[in-house]
């Protein structure tokens, strides 16, 4: 870091937020300034625990490729390391049974794995790794509850104690860096008011999506007729409900069913599974039939897209990053969030160190925001496309209609065409540019190629 963003001006860096993508902006950020300070609105729990400040926490995570390949870049070992904690992992499509536009997928050989253990124990294995670096302090029971500074240059943050007994009055924490990492329910935009700076316009696409989560205990291998591991109905706009079953490790499994708003999943007990009946085909609610449930419904409704556009031009003060949730929140429901958060530090690592040109807020920001444009084309390109998608990114652009002929073509072969689902596997997975959907292999068979074979019921049994 040099000018504003400086090697030598950078003593002292304070990230707001401690969940994953400020604890590994963190861990980048330690190896520039000489120290660095978490502040963490919830007391951290000692071990893999759900926590209230990570209140989709108790529901679906899966780690895609990208997200792997970013952490193990960031912390080396890591993904062996959730391995060895029992995370379990669902190969795809081989692991899978899926439904998505009318079709079966076939269960060719995996060409990616997911990670599908609980979300605490993730980010529990992050916190360790990160916080064992004796320049990365951590405050907990914190929240942040403005910035220092002026319009030109942040100088630190006001932090008040949160609980019973805690002080009250409000501090300051002096800092070179303050890098906003609290989510998508951020305050920045009040911070960036109360020292005279402008906010970043919000783009947001929202399509009412809910959905409910419950734990169940599958039942014995031997009584089960399929060697699948998971399953996942997609929805449409043609067919607006969703339902997925996948491992957590121990034997048991997190089932998640969604909807659209005026029709969300219920949290009643015994209406959950109800509510299953409503998909496409009953593959799922036969497996409810046989699970014994060992937890409540845990419903989630906030699911829009937001994306903050700090790259545009405003008055915003030099220092002040945003990253994760609180620059770009997707649409849970498409398994991005850990991986881009991942991702965002490598970016953040690569722009800091840039060789041959000073890395300024904008800069760095702007590289923050790149880290999360394909996730965001491919959350909100499917969105757009839902009834009743609301905000100004729900508007289609001169292209959309073009570009999403042909990736309904892809998706479409991608179910009976093993290559193309491999290039289709590889861009969602973020391991792979979208343009490599038009590479001349792929393309001849999107445009050219029949659609392929599939299964015309639930695949049971792997391809031989």
């Amino acid at each position: 870091m040099a000018d504003d963003l400086g090697h030598r001006a950078t003593r002292h860096a304070v990230v707001i937020g401690g969940s994953l993508a400020g604890l590994l902006a963190a861990r980048v950020l330690a190896e520039h300034a000489e120290r660095v300070t978490v502040v963490e609105r919830d007391r951290l729990p000692e071990g893999p625990e759900a926590r209230a400040g990570v209140p989709q926490g108790r529901h679906l995570h899966v780690l895609i490729a990208g997200g792997q390949r970013a952490l193990d870049e960031l912390l080396p070992g890591f993904t062996d390391e959730l391995t060895a904690l029992g995370a379990p992992t669902v190969g795809a499509p081989a692991d899978m049974i899926q439904w998505q536009n009318g079709k079966w997928f076939r269960r060719t050989t995996a060409t990616t794995h997911h990670y599908t253990g609980p979300r605490p124990q993730l980010e529990w294995l992050v916190r360790q790794r990160v916080l064992a670096d004796p320049r990365i302090e951590l405050i907990e029971g914190t929240e942040t509850v403005g910035l220092t500074g002026d319009s030109s240059r942040v100088r630190g943050v006001r932090l008040r104690e949160r609980g019973a007994g805690a002080d009250k009055e409000p501090r300051t924490l002096a800092a070179d860096v303050v890098v906003d990492a609290s989510g998508r329910s951020t305050k920045a935009a009040d911070w960036l008011a109360g020292i005279g700076a402008e906010a970043p316009h919000e783009e947001t696409l929202d399509t009412g999506l809910a959905y409910g989560t419950r734990v169940y205990r599958a039942a014995p291998a031997e009584d089960s007729d399929t060697d699948a591991t998971g399953y996942y109905i997609v929805p449409n706009p043609a067919q607006v409900y969703g339902g997925v079953v996948l491992p957590l490790g121990d034997g048991h499994h997190l089932v998640t069913l969604s909807g659209l708003r005026g029709d969300e999943p219920p949290t009643e007990e015994g209406a959950f599974e109800e509510y299953a009946k409503r998909l496409p085909h009953p593959v799922i609610s036969d497996w409810l039939t046989r699970a014994e449930p060992v937890s409540p419904v845990y419903g989630f409704r906030k699911t829009a897209n937001i994306r903050r556009r700090y790259d545009r031009p405003g008055r915003r003060p030099a220092g002040f990053l945003a990253i994760g949730d609180a620059l770009c929140a997707f649409n849970p429901i498409y398994g991005q969030g850990m991986a881009v958060a991942a991702l965002s530090a490598v970016a953040l690592r690569k722009a800091l160190a840039e060789p041959k040109r000073t890395p300024t807020t904008r800069t760095v920001q702007r590289a923050l925001l790149d880290a999360s444009r394909q996730a965001w084309d491919i959350s909100a390109g499917a969105d757009k496309k839902m009834p009743g998608a609301t905000g100004d990114a729900a508007r289609p652009g001169p292209m959309d209609r073009v570009v999403g002929w042909y990736l309904g073509r892809v998706v479409e072969r991608s179910a009976g065409n093993p290559a193309v689902g491999a290039s289709f596997r590889a861009t969602i997975t973020l391991t792979a540019p979208l343009t490599s959907l038009f590479a001349p292999s792929v393309a001849r068979a999107v445009l050219f190629g029949p659609p392929g074979e599939t299964p015309s019921g639930p695949p049971l049994r792997r391809d031989a």
